[in-house]
């Protein structure tokens, strides 16, 4: 089957979806999608993450909650509340038995999953807290905030470590898959490397012309993404050597978000004209485009299992989306 034959039977076959080659310019007419969660109405959705099993999504809001929704009805499980301020950042406990939530009232919150019960509140930073993330062996959680990335116990909330090297705040994390090392994501323009055990500043990695938004690993280790508010890149950086490997240059300035997806090959990014955009990791090239909101997206995240795609977007709604044929 020649290469032309080949691409006009899958565009037939996401017809009506959105997608929309590299060279083209994206419909502004909405795909379809699988569901849209509406229960932050009118209030920014800051952050998403699945799961371990991807029957449940978190989302945390400018409304100061937590919401738990199934993801094959998108009807809402549960509505975490005790924060003051929005909640900027949640993860899930690599069991899925404990969801963290980052607020910018300065606080860590620790809860039971199955029951929606608070357990710790985690204090200690001064200043808005924006990501926190679960070690792979979900023995250590981390926060980050100005100026400082915190290690704390999850079993029993109490601060292991303050790790300080940023100049401004931190706004993203992410752990190696093997838990030694922790990446930090600052609007001073950085991307910094951590040793977990020992809390020291390994390496620097600079690029970036404006701050760092969102950090991204694959599950091999081997590779990390970073994207800049306005300047319109996501660098991908070997790991193994700190160095970046390519650079790839969004369709728009602001890109608010990346993820990965579970196996690596594909790259999603998102911006503020609602666009999320799939790059071949290998290639380090554009695959397609989907156009998501009307508005912009804030946050992105794939369920393990790869199948779904979560939008989260400033009007106060959470799209998922089929990424199958994508993310081949």
């Amino acid at each position: 089957m020649g290469h032309h034959t080949r691409l006009a039977r899958w565009l037939l076959m996401i017809a009506g979806a959105g997608l929309c080659l590299a060279e083209e310019r994206c419909s502004t007419q909405e795909p379809k999608k699988l569901l849209t969660l509406k229960g932050h109405p009118g209030d920014w959705v800051w952050s998403l993450v699945f799961a371990p099993d991807s029957k449940t999504l978190a989302s945390g809001s400018s409304d100061q909650t937590i919401k738990l929704w199934d993801v094959s009805t998108g009807r809402e499980r549960a509505t975490l509340k005790g924060h003051s301020f929005r909640v900027r950042g949640v993860a899930f406990a690599p069991d899925g038995k404990t969801l963290a939530s980052a607020s910018s009232d300065g606080t860590v919150k620790l809860w039971k999953a199955s029951t929606g019960k608070e357990l710790f509140t985690l204090k200690g930073h001064s200043g808005d807290v924006l990501p926190v993330a679960f070690s792979p062996d979900g023995k250590t959680l981390a926060s980050g905030s100005e100026n400082e990335i915190k290690l704390w116990e999850p079993a029993t909330g109490k601060e292991r470590a303050t790790m300080e090297g940023h100049s401004k705040l931190v706004q993203c994390l992410a752990f190696s898959p093997d838990g030694k090392t922790l990446f930090s994501g600052s609007q001073d323009k950085t991307v910094k490397r951590w040793n977990v055990d020992t809390g020291k500043e390994q390496a620097t990695m600079k690029g970036h012309r404006t701050q760092v938004r969102s950090l991204a690993i694959t599950a091999d280790g081997k590779t990390l993404a970073s994207a800049a508010w306005f300047d319109g890149t996501i660098r991908l950086w070997d790991v193994a050597t700190n160095k970046e490997r390519v650079t790839l240059k969004a369709p728009h300035q602001q890109v608010n978000a990346v993820a990965f997806t579970p196996d690596g090959k594909i790259l999603a990014s998102a911006d503020k004209n609602g666009i999320v955009t799939f790059w071949d990791v290998a290639k380090g090239q554009e695959k397609t485009r989907l156009k998501v909101h009307t508005g912009g997206i804030w946050c992105i995240a794939f369920s393990p299992d790869g199948k779904t795609l979560a939008c989260g977007s400033p009007d106060g709604t959470i799209k998922l989306w089929d990424v199958a044929m994508v993310a081949r």
